[in-house]
């Protein structure tokens, strides 16, 4: 099968390599010459025979929406753009009017694997007609991981990047439950090797996971994280997730609380904490700390 995919990143690059050992024919375009196999999406769509099919990698909002306007205007009747980003599922509804306003099918495809996915393969969320799927369903088979499972069908048009954002919520969640834990174990005196603490639970234990095992991996370059300033930024699934809770009116306290305590991470000197410093300081004359 022939496949034009936009988009050479990490995920993008590594992506094309993968499906070109599965025996498909790949031509990638990327605004970085150097990783690109041709130097316009004019040039991608011309060596590609009909009916066509347009992977997009590129980053969510503004980037993809040029892309698929550019590509609204190449394609034609029969053939299928796939949005293999991290855009919003609302977005997903309107990329796909768009398109079928010029016979040209949609496909939303969650990816989750990151860096390990060109060896390990790719967890694939996808929504969408039965028709348009279809016609990706060998990439997707090249793609996937090994065996029975690792991709979904999970609905209609925007159900594959709303799967891949609650998968992402939960990922927060799950973190930041391994962060804490991380931190009240290095706390304590009684607790001497807290990353074979962590090693332990590799096997056997109900909290088992991959990312257990990035943990270790992790303190195992650096065992006590010294090197690392403590930030983390937000891909902005974490929020859609949080958003679309308040929507339907689900309750996610976990996920949450996960996506706040990274804001707070960008705070050298919390302001809240002044206040909730000065309050218990009003209230019960606690000790405050001065600058």
């Amino acid at each position: 099968m022939e496949l034009g995919l936009v988009g050479l990143g990490k995920m993008g690059g590594n992506m094309r390599e993968r499906i070109r050992r599965a025996g498909h024919t790949v031509v990638g375009y990327d605004r970085n010459p150097d990783l690109a196999d041709v130097h316009s999406l004019e040039e991608l769509v011309g060596k590609l025979s009909g009916p066509r099919v347009v992977w997009v990698m590129v980053p969510a909002g503004a980037p993809t929406q040029s892309t698929i306007d550019e590509l609204a205007e190449l394609l034609e009747p029969g053939d299928v753009v796939v949005d293999g980003g991290n855009s919003r599922w609302t977005d997903d509804e309107k990329h796909a009017e768009q398109l079928a306003a010029k016979g040209i099918g949609f496909v939303d495809c969650g990816v989750s694997g990151g860096v390990w996915g060109l060896e390990n393969g790719y967890a694939l969320m996808y929504g969408g007609d039965a028709e348009n799927v279809a016609k990706v369903q060998p990439i997707f088979d090249a793609l996937k991981p090994e065996g029975d499972f690792g991709s979904v069908h999970a609905g209609k048009v925007g159900a594959g990047h709303f799967a891949k954002m609650v998968h992402n919520g939960i990922e927060y969640a799950m973190m930041q439950a391994y962060a804490e834990g991380w931190e009240l174990l290095e706390k304590v005196d009684s607790v001497t090797d807290v990353r074979e603490v962590f090693r332990s639970w590799q096997e056997g234990t109900v909290i088992r996971s991959w990312l257990l095992d990035l943990a270790v991996n992790a303190l195992d370059e650096d065992e006590h994280l010294d090197r690392l300033k403590g930030f983390a930024q937000d891909s902005g699934e974490g929020r859609w997730t949080v958003e679309a809770a308040i929507d339907h009116a689900v309750p996610l306290p976990a996920i949450t609380a996960s996506l706040f305590a990274r804001f707070a991470s960008r705070q050298e000197d919390s302001p809240q904490m002044k206040m909730i410093a000065a309050l218990r300081n009003q209230f019960g004359g606690h000790a405050v700390e001065k600058k």
